[in-house]
């Protein structure tokens, strides 16, 4: 079954759904980063919040600053 988008309950945040717009604008506005960045997060730790955003957190600490 699709999504009811009539029911304006509270949105479902257990995962990332890159398959809507509305939920990239909203992962890529929370957590800061650029949609391939995210797209590669979830490529590499799959489409929970809680490991995409502790991936990103070692991502930052081991990137090397210009």
């Amino acid at each position: 079954m699709s999504d009811d988008r009539s029911n304006r309950g509270e949105p479902d945040r257990s995962r990332i759904n890159l398959g809507e717009d509305y939920e990239l604008r909203y992962w890529t506005r929370t957590l800061g980063v650029g949609p391939q960045e995210l797209m590669d997060a979830i490529g590499a730790v799959g489409n929970s919040p809680e490991r995409v955003r502790e991936y990103l957190k070692q991502q930052r600490h081991t990137t090397p600053q210009s």
